[in-house]
């Protein structure tokens, strides 16, 4: 038996290696005991059981010794033989048990989409798999899969994932979508349709802008994460800039409705002539301002390469996107909708930078742009912005 601690904070976590059994089983709690007390308290406490091939009722009594001495106790990629023995004996009801899970590989699949939370990826005709970046924790992966069945429950069309996978060391989501596109590759394909699939795209955010969130709920407000986003992106902006963007913000009324968040053309995937949703990290309550203002910065103001991430040249979502908010609007007089879509484009610029929370290790080239693009596109227009934000109240859903 080989045994490992290591430390984050208050999170230990421990690794074993072979057979916990009667004959190793003494000097494993041991050596556990001498490594965890070096540390300091431990709230949290992880078992690492991928390494584990067998355990015996010694083992399991070390199990619950470690259990009584942290509540926050869990064992993660349990093994199916060992997870066998847990279940068999009642531990998968008295504590956290996570199953090992399945491996697989992404090499030569096609690349259909990519974010600042991963990639996705077509495995094969009737399936995709969405990875991870690296560094995710699996509470992200939960999270997403939480705010697709609520979602899907509250009406959406969303596709619903089955199995959470490793690929590598990163974690992935594996998604059935019988011969689905994304809605950038049908417009690529097929761009005389433009109009029609413009239609389609302002057809999918007025269904999910008509959803109410229901009090209480899982679906959590976006306004908070924006918040909370904004501060952290204060590493590459100043005081005064991260001010302005918050009284962007703050001026945004507050509301109930159903938001995506990240609805660009890459995240509605096409199938049997109906759009679906996925990418659901995101999903919020809040003001459909915000969630049009993402996919503004999204698919008009976007900060890089427009083929790449959105799979369309840069005039094609430009223009899918004025046809699209055409349809949205449809009834309101020119003036009003031009009015719309200034509103809409200056929630957009705190999308344009507020996504650079979702990482830490963008390449500074990329933070260089957007700090440039900051003076722009917000310091230069401050008061242009301001004055927009002051009309937001008109906008009632």
């Amino acid at each position: 038996m080989r045994i490992n601690v290591t430390r984050n904070k208050t999170c230990a976590t421990i690794h074993l290696e072979g057979r916990l059994d009667t004959a190793t089983s003494q000097q494993t709690m041991a050596e556990i005991e001498s490594q965890l007390e070096t540390d300091g308290p431990v709230e949290q406490m992880v078992l690492d059981a991928s390494e584990l091939t067998y355990i015996s009722s010694s083992g399991l009594r070390i199990l619950l010794t470690l259990r009584k001495r942290c509540a926050d106790f869990r064992l993660t990629e349990v093994r199916p033989e060992v997870y066998q023995v847990l279940e068999m004996t009642g531990f998968t009801k008295m504590m956290t048990v996570e199953r090992a899970l399945r491996r697989m590989s992404v090499d030569g699949c096609e690349e259909i989409g990519r974010g600042g939370v991963g990639i996705v990826y077509r495995i094969s005709e009737d399936t995709i798999i969405k990875v991870f970046r690296e560094g995710s924790d699996i509470e992200e992966v939960r999270r997403e899969i939480t705010m697709a069945k609520e979602a899907f429950v509250l009406g959406m069309p969303t596709a619903i994932s089955y199995d959470v996978v490793r690929v590598g060391s990163q974690y992935g989501l594996v998604y059935e979508l019988l011969k689905a596109d994304t809605l950038s590759a049908c417009i690529r394909r097929e761009p005389g349709r433009i109009d029609e699939f413009a239609r389609l795209y302002a057809g999918l955010f007025r269904q999910m802008h008509s959803i109410k969130v229901p009090t209480p709920s899982l679906i959590p407000s976006v306004m908070m994460r924006e918040e909370e986003a904004i501060r952290r992106i204060g590493r590459y902006f100043d005081a005064a800039s991260i001010d302005l963007l918050m009284r962007i913000l703050s001026a945004i009324p507050s509301s109930d409705r159903l938001l995506h968040c990240d609805l660009q053309t890459k995240n509605a995937m096409m199938q049997d002539g109906e759009l679906m949703l996925i990418d659901m990290g995101e999903v919020g309550y809040g003001h459909p301002m915000i969630d049009l203002g993402h996919a503004h910065s999204a698919m008009v103001t976007l900060i890089g390469d427009y083929d790449k991430i959105i799979g369309l040249p840069s005039e094609l979502c430009h223009d899918l996107w004025q046809r699209t908010m055409r349809y949205y609007f449809e009834g309101l007089s020119e003036p009003d909708f031009a009015h719309r879509m200034e509103q809409i484009e200056t929630v957009s610029v705190v999308r344009n930078f507020s996504w650079l929370s979702l990482s830490d290790s963008f390449p500074d080239d990329v933070v260089r742009e957007c700090q440039q693009a900051f003076g722009d596109r917000v310091t230069k227009r401050k008061d242009y912005l301001l004055d927009i934000c002051s009309t937001f109240s008109d906008w009632t859903v």
